[in-house]
């Protein structure tokens, strides 16, 4: 399962469950506090799915343009869960080029 992190809007914050190219779940919050809530729906759409952190295979996050402050919270919440779980991280510009992070 990949998990898809976009955080480039200031007051939405939007996270997509994977199975290679199938979307299984999509989650978003529109709010003031903008990324503040992602960790939060993170959680919400594993449980959700009946999913474990541990199922997760990839990571791959929007990385602009966008929100200066919203990128910076979804790329370092998607590379610490790439760190922990050891699993790669992929930056992605509109969803077309991916640079890949290690």
């Amino acid at each position: 399962m990949i998990l898809y992190i976009n955080t480039k809007e200031k007051d939405k914050t939007e996270i997509t469950i994977k199975n290679g190219s199938l979307v299984i779940d999509q989650m978003e919050a529109v709010n003031k506090h903008g990324s503040q809530v992602l960790l939060g729906l993170i959680d919400r759409i594993l449980k959700k799915n009946n999913l474990d952190s541990s199922d997760l295979t990839a990571v791959e996050v929007e990385i602009g343009p966008g929100s200066f402050t919203g990128i910076r919270v979804g790329v370092s919440v998607a590379q610490a869960l790439g760190f922990a779980l050891n699993i790669p991280v992929n930056g992605q510009i509109n969803k077309i080029l991916q640079v890949k992070y290690t």
